[in-house]
C-alpha cells in the first residue's frame, strides 16, 4: 500500500511543477479515485489541454516582454520628431555628431549592406569600369554571410583597388552628389539646416567617397572615418583598396573631442537600427535617434542646399543590387536596339523611320505652332531654329519630327557622331567672325538648327543663350527641347563623348519631347532694333517657360571646370 501512495505524492508534484493551478486540482481529484483506466484516460486528455493552455501563456508572456525590451530599447533617445530648436546663445564649441548613412542619407533598406552597395557601385562603375561593377555585383551572393566590418572590408578592395585617384576625384565631384542629394532625409536636414552647432560627420562609409559632399554641399566642419579610416594609396595615384585599420565609432567620437580640446557634443542623431550609433550618442548632451519611419520623406529640389545644375557619369537610376543586376541584363538587349534604331534613322525615310522607332520603345511627343512653307525662295534664307540643348540628337529628332532636312552647326562633334548623323553637320571654330560667316552661307542654302547653349544639360536649368545667332537673320523659330531617360545618360563630361547617342537609345523606352514656337516678331529681332543680347535672353526666357525650367547666367566653361576640371575645349 505504501508504493502506490508514494507514486500519487510523486505524480501530484509533477503535475503541480508542469502544468497550471487547475491541473493541480485536478490531480488531487485523481488521489481520490484511485487509478481506474477511464479516469487515467481523462487525466491525459486535462493534461494535455492543460500544457497546451500553459505554453499559450508562456508564448504571450514571451511577446509581451520583448515588446516591452523593444519599447525599452532608447528610453533617453525619442525620435527626431521630437527635436525642439531653441533659440539659445551657441558656443563656438557645441557641436552637433551624426554619420552619414542611415542618418543625413535616408535609409534605403532594412539591411545595412543593400544600404550603402549603391555609393560602391557607383564609383565601381562610372570611376573604374564594367567589369569591376560586375565583380562587385557578384560578390553579393557571398557578402551577406560576412560580418558587418568585412562586408565593408571586401566592398573597399574590390571598389578601390587598383582605382586611379583622379578618377575618384571626379566621382566624388561630379557623380556622387547627385545620388547623395536625393536620399537627404529631410527630418534631419531641417535639424542640420536649423542648428548653428558646428558640425562633424562620423562616417561608416570610407571617407574619401563622402567628405567632398559634407564640405562642399552641407558646409561640414569636419568628417571622420570610423570603419574603414583611410584607404591606403600607392605612389599617390592609385588606391590599394587596403584600409589603415579600423575604429569603433564610440570610441573615434571620444578621441576626436578628448584630441581637440573640444567639450562633449552637445546634439547626436543616430540611426535607431544601429546598436553602435546608440553607443555613439550617448555621449551627447541631447540625442535622437532616426527611425525607418522618419526616412520616407526626401529633400524637394527648391531646398537643396545647392542648386544642382551639373552632373556627370552615364548611371541615371540608384544602382542597388537588383536595379544593378537588372541594368546588366538589359546591356547585351539595349546594345542591339541601339544599333537598330541607330541604322533606321540613317537609312529609312523620316515617316518611315519615326514609325519603327516607336515600336521599338522610343517615346516622341510633338507639337508645333509653325506650318512648313516649303524650301526658302531664290535669295532669301532659311528659318534659324533655335533649340535648347539635351543631347547630340537633338537637331536628329527635329529633323526627323518636321520631316525636312536640316543642317545642323556644333562644338566638338566626334567623327563617329557626324557619321551616324542623318542630317548634315558643320563643327564651328569657336572665332565669332569665321563662325558668323559660316553659318550665314549655310543659311542661304536652307534651314539650319543651332543650340545657343554650347553645351548640354541634364537638369531643368537653362545655361545662357550665345547671342551670335540672333545677328544672323530675321527668321527665328524658337524650339523647346526635353530629354528624359531611366537607365543611362547620353550625355557626358568626361568620358567619351562618341558614345553619346548609344547609351541614349540603349534605354528601354527614351523620351523625347519637342516643342516649335511661334517664329520670333519682328520687332524682337535685331532687325527691329533689339540688340542680340536682347533677343537671346528673350529667347531663353521663353524657352524656360514653356519648359518650366530656371534660366541662368552659366556657361559651356563653367560645366567643365565643374564636372571635368577643364574648359571642355577638344584639341
Amino acid at each position: 500500500m505504501v508504493f502506490p501512495e508514494l507514486l500519487v505524492i510523486l505524480a501530484e508534484w509533477v503535475l503541480y511543477r508542469l502544468l497550471a493551478n487547475s491541473c493541480y486540482r485536478a490531480a488531487r481529484k485523481l488521489r481520490g479515485y484511485g487509478f481506474q483506466l477511464k479516469n487515467f484516460l481523462n487525466l491525459s486528455k486535462s493534461q494535455s489541454q492543460h500544457n497546451t493552455s500553459h505554453l499559450l501563456n508562456n508564448q504571450q508572456q514571451q511577446q509581451q516582454q520583448n515588446q516591452e525590451n523593444q519599447d525599452s530599447i532608447n528610453p533617453l533617445f525619442p525620435s527626431i520628431t521630437k527635436y525642439e530648436n531653441r533659440t539659445c546663445s551657441v558656443s563656438p564649441d557645441d557641436t552637433l555628431v551624426c554619420d552619414i548613412d542611415g542618418v543625413l542619407l535616408r535609409q534605403l533598406s532594412s539591411k545595412h549592406f543593400h544600404a550603402f552597395f549603391p555609393y560602391f557601385m557607383l564609383v565601381a562603375f562610372e570611376g573604374g569600369s564594367i567589369i569591376r561593377a560586375i565583380i562587385l555585383l557578384i560578390s553579393c551572393s557571398f557578402l551577406w554571410a560576412l560580418p558587418q566590418e568585412t562586408k565593408l572590408k571586401v566592398l573597399t578592395f574590390i571598389t578601390f583597388s587598383g582605382l586611379k585617384v583622379k578618377d575618384m576625384d571626379n566621382v566624388s565631384r561630379s557623380v556622387l552628389p547627385k545620388f547623395f542629394l536625393e536620399s537627404l532625409n529631410l527630418q534631419v536636414y531641417n535639424i542640420w539646416s536649423q542648428t548653428a552647432y558646428s558640425k562633424v560627420v562620423f562616417t561608416t562609409l570610407p571617407q574619401v567617397m563622402v567628405e567632398r559632399f559634407l564640405r562642399e554641399h552641407l558646409n561640414a566642419d569636419d568628417v571622420i572615418g570610423t570603419k574603414l579610416p583611410e584607404i591606403e594609396v600607392m605612389g599617390r595615384k592609385v588606391y590599394t583598396g587596403l584600409t589603415s585599420g579600423s575604429l569603433v565609432k564610440h570610441r573615434a567620437t571620444k578621441d576626436y573631442f578628448d584630441n581637440n580640446n573640444k567639450k562633449k557634443p552637445v546634439l547626436g542623431i543616430g540611426s535607431s537600427s544601429s546598436v553602435q550609433d546608440h553607443t555613439f550618442i550617448s555621449i551627447c548632451k541631447e540625442a535622437y535617434v532616426c527611425n525607418e519611419e522618419d526616412s520616407m520623406n526626401t529633400l524637394p529640389r527648391e531646398r537643396y542646399p545647392k542648386p544642382l545644375i551639373f552632373h556627370d557619369g552615364r548611371l541615371a537610376f540608384l544602382p542597388t543590387p537588383s536595379a544593378t543586376l537588372a541594368m546588366f541584363t538589359w546591356l547585351p538587349i539595349g546594345f542591339f536596339l541601339a544599333v537598330f534604331r541607330i541604322l533606321i534613322g540613317v537609312l529609312l525615310p523620316y515617316h518611315v523611320a519615326n514609325f519603327l522607332a516607336a515600336i521599338s520603345g522610343v517615346r516622341i511627343t510633338f507639337k508645333t505652332h509653325n506650318l512648313y512653307n516649303g524650301p526658302p525662295e531664290k535669295g532669301k534664307s532659311g528659318v534659324l531654329y533655335v533649340c535648347n540643348h539635351r543631347t547630340l540628337l537633338d537637331p536628329v529628332f527635329l529633323t526627323t519630327s518636321l520631316g525636312k532636312p536640316l543642317t545642323a552647326v556644333t562644338y566638338s562633334l566626334s567623327k563617329f557622331s557626324e557619321l551616324i548623323a542623318p542630317l548634315k553637320t558643320v563643327s564651328l571654330k569657336r572665332d565669332r567672325k569665321k563662325d558668323g560667316e559660316a553659318m550665314h552661307r549655310l543659311l542661304s542654302k536652307g534651314d539650319l538648327v543651332v543650340c545657343p547653349e554650347g553645351t548640354t544639360c541634364r537638369e531643368p536649368y537653362l545655361l545662357r543663350f550665345s547671342p551670335l545667332f540672333a545677328e544672323l537673320t530675321e527668321d527665328i523659330v524658337p524650339v523647346a527641347v526635353d530629354a528624359r531617360v531611366s537607365m543611362f545618360y547620353g550625355t557626358t563630361a568626361s568620358g567619351l563623348k562618341c558614345l553619346d547617342p548609344i547609351f541614349f537609345l540603349m534605354n528601354p523606352r527614351p523620351v523625347y519631347c519637342l516643342e516649335v514656337l511661334k517664329k520670333l516678331p519682328k520687332e524682337m529681332t535685331c532687325a527691329g532694333g533689339k540688340s542680340s543680347f536682347e533677343v537671346a535672353n528673350f529667347i531663353q526666357g521663353e524657352l524656360a517657360r514653356v519648359l518650366g525650367f530656371e534660366c541662368t547666367n552659366l556657361t559651356r566653361k563653367d560645366k567643365y571646370l565643374v564636372l571635368a576640371g577643364n574648359e571642355g575645349i577638344v584639341k
